[in-house]
């Protein structure tokens, strides 16, 4: 059966025009054992056209709301549209977020203090509200039509944004910056306005966040090992992609804010994000969307009513003695199917299983009869509270290295500000320092998937090479060693002040802003092997309901990073600069602070962060590799 191609799919993917036929898209899915070569897919349909249900993706619809066939929808190819938005919403993100500090001490004329809480907050919202994307796209709304709500958002908020930007009456009175004088800020409508277009843009970029990775890594089949490496490389891919996105941010948009005019930062970003959805759109025809399921949150909350509120004394429920598994690597599947015993019948809640042992005071929902039968769970139920318990200490030890990246934005930058930035006969302005980071990663991301990851399946003989748990360890240690060299250059920087007598002067130091860069290949690095083994780990550890939520914790690390950047930097100035001494982060020059000692002590805090990550993924079973054991 032959399917029209829109022009946007011809465009984007040449490899549409000869592999669309449902038949063909993925040979080793589409097409059953039973079918000759050659035959027509058509055989394989009831006689009012649709598909049975043995070619259906249980518990997935297509953008119709249609059921979603095997070999018509999912797969790699319908994730390469959501790598390519990828790359947009990010550019359209950090376009404005990497350089917005300028804007609001330039031309909304607000203290520089005053201007990173606000790029800060705007920046920690927008992150947190991912949390908001991912709960909808579970419990109400597909991830296909969350993003599209959020891309129009964004659209909407970055069109305020740019109308403020390109008309001189909304903005602030204009002021020449003289010594002693202070210009105007921003203040009344025009203060509304410029709030009003950054949250909505926030709350877009939110759902953006917390719907897009949980769609693409939906196109893959977990049951199979093909679709589960080809989820592995969705993840991996997708960090590449957000640093493309990244990397013409911090370095084109940047340069067009800084020499053409903000309205054209602002314009480039609404036209990559707008771009973004008949992008997403073209894709259509090959999604595979999640049906949503209800509110997440309403079953964590009757497990735990009804584990806290079981009888003591009660009868306890049927049981065939079958006792769910987990293992220490993560193989198989999810679906609770795969928990059954031969004979059983599987996908019904009156399945006799027993509960794990893992977390065994909430199986007393299950195992004694509830006082309110409102609260009767099924075992299914208890091992999705359970998995999502057993996940947030994994989640809190994500923090601290986010803690760690956001100096990357703060101090490295003022670092290297005070060095010499020349390349040749360039001189690299520091809003475009993060080009490193990204650039890191870029290289990185297919040398990891391509190299490092079959050898390291070769070598274990397993299917992950590396699991989850162990990319993020290795992360948190590559985060460690950052702060550790980053100690080490800062002490080198202030020694090449002190020699050349330079402790007070404006000018550049004598010394490359490239040592700068060791620290951001670690950090870069750091980041990799943890936001791609983070992402990856909370999709398919989390519950199939739960999935887009789970993901979105990621986001969520990422926003407490840099707020407990923030609340450290203050209790480091309040504990050192008691009893009228000078704290280590105060003052206008960076070369009498004593940041190499802030390193040194955030380096400590990645060392008991680490150990406290060991405790828990050294106990940690996954899901994902239950078994039954009888």
């Amino acid at each position: 059966m032959s399917i029209t191609l829109t022009p946007a799919q011809r465009l984007l993917s040449p490899l549409l025009r000869c592999c669309y036929c449902c038949c063909s898209l993925h040979p080793p899915l589409a097409r059953p054992s039973s079918l000759a070569p050659g035959a027509s897919c058509t055989a394989y349909r009831n006689e009012d056209g649709a598909a049975p249900a043995a070619e259906r993706w249980e518990g997935y619809v297509d953008w119709r709301n249609r059921p979603a066939v095997r070999g018509r929808h999912g797969g790699m190819l319908a994730a390469s549209f959501v790598l390519v938005v990828e790359v947009l919403e990010n550019l359209a993100f950090l376009a404005n977020a990497s350089n917005l500090v300028t804007y609001l001490m330039n031309f909304m004329h607000y203290s520089p203090s005053q201007s990173a809480t606000t790029v800060t907050n705007f920046m920690g919202t927008a992150f947190l509200l991912a949390l908001l994307g991912g709960f909808l796209s579970d419990a109400f709304f597909t991830t296909y039509a969350i993003y599209l709500i959020s891309a129009f958002v964004e659209f909407l908020g970055l069109v305020v944004l740019t109308i403020q930007a390109r008309t001189p009456s909304l903005m602030p009175p204009g002021c020449a910056k003289v010594a002693g004088a202070a210009c105007e800020p921003v203040s009344g409508p025009k203060k509304a306005m410029l709030f009003a277009g950054l949250y909505v843009t926030a709350l877009g970029i939110g759902g953006i966040k917390g719907s897009l990775p949980s769609h693409g890594a939906e196109q893959f089949d977990e049951h199979a090992p093909r679709g589960r490496k080809g989820r592995s490389t969705f993840f991996n891919y997708f960090v590449f992609c957000l640093s493309v996105g990244a990397l013409i941010a911090v370095t084109f948009a940047v340069w067009v804010e800084d020499n053409k005019g903000w309205q054209w930062g602002f314009g480039i970003s609404t036209i990559a994000i707008l771009l973004s959805i008949p992008v997403f759109v073209a894709g259509s025809r090959l999604y595979r969307n999640k049906v949503p399921t209800g509110s997440p949150l309403t079953t964590i909350a009757k497990v735990v009513l009804a584990a806290a509120f079981a009888r003591h004394g009660g009868a306890q429920s049927a049981s065939n003695g079958a006792v769910i598994d987990r293992a220490p690597s993560p193989t198989g599947s999810t679906d609770m199917k795969e928990y059954c015993k031969p004979g059983d019948i599987c996908g019904v809640a009156e399945v006799a299983t027993e509960p794990s042992q893992e977390l065994v005071f909430l199986n007393r929902a299950v195992q004694r009869q509830p006082r309110c039968g409102a609260l009767s769970c099924t075992v299914q139920e208890v091992e999705d509270v359970k998995i999502v318990l057993m996940v947030l200490p994994i989640f809190f030890s994500t923090i601290m290295l986010n803690s760690c990246l956001a100096q990357l934005s703060t101090f490295s930058v003022e670092q290297a500000a005070t060095m010499d930035t020349r390349v040749g006969g360039l001189k690299v302005p520091p809003a475009s320092l993060p080009v490193f980071p990204v650039t890191f990663i870029i290289l990185l991301a297919p040398v990891y998937d391509h190299i490092i990851i079959p050898f390291a399946r070769r070598a274990t003989g397993t299917e992950m090479g590396i699991t989850h748990l162990q990319r993020i360890g290795t992360g948190l240690v590559l985060s460690i060693v950052a702060m550790a060299v980053a100690a080490v250059v800062e002490v080198k920087r202030k020694n090449v002040a002190s020699n050349a007598g330079m402790l007070d002067a404006a000018a550049p130091l004598p010394i490359t802003f490239f040592w700068i860069a060791f620290q951001y290949l670690f950090l870069g690095s750091a980041d990799l092997f943890t936001l791609a083994g983070l992402l990856e780990f909370f999709f398919s550890e989390a519950p199939a309901r739960m999935r887009s939520l789970a993901t979105s914790l990621s986001w969520a690390s990422l926003a407490l990073g840099y707020y407990l950047s923030s609340v450290l930097v203050t209790v480091v100035n309040s504990a050192t600069g008691r009893g009228g001494r000078r704290a280590w982060l105060q003052g206008g020059n960076l070369n009498h602070y004593h940041l190499e000692r802030f390193y040194w002590v955030m380096c400590v805090l990645s060392t008991l962060n680490y150990l406290f990550f060991l405790f828990w993924a050294i106990r940690y079973k996954y899901r994902n590799a239950g078994v039954i054991k009888g």
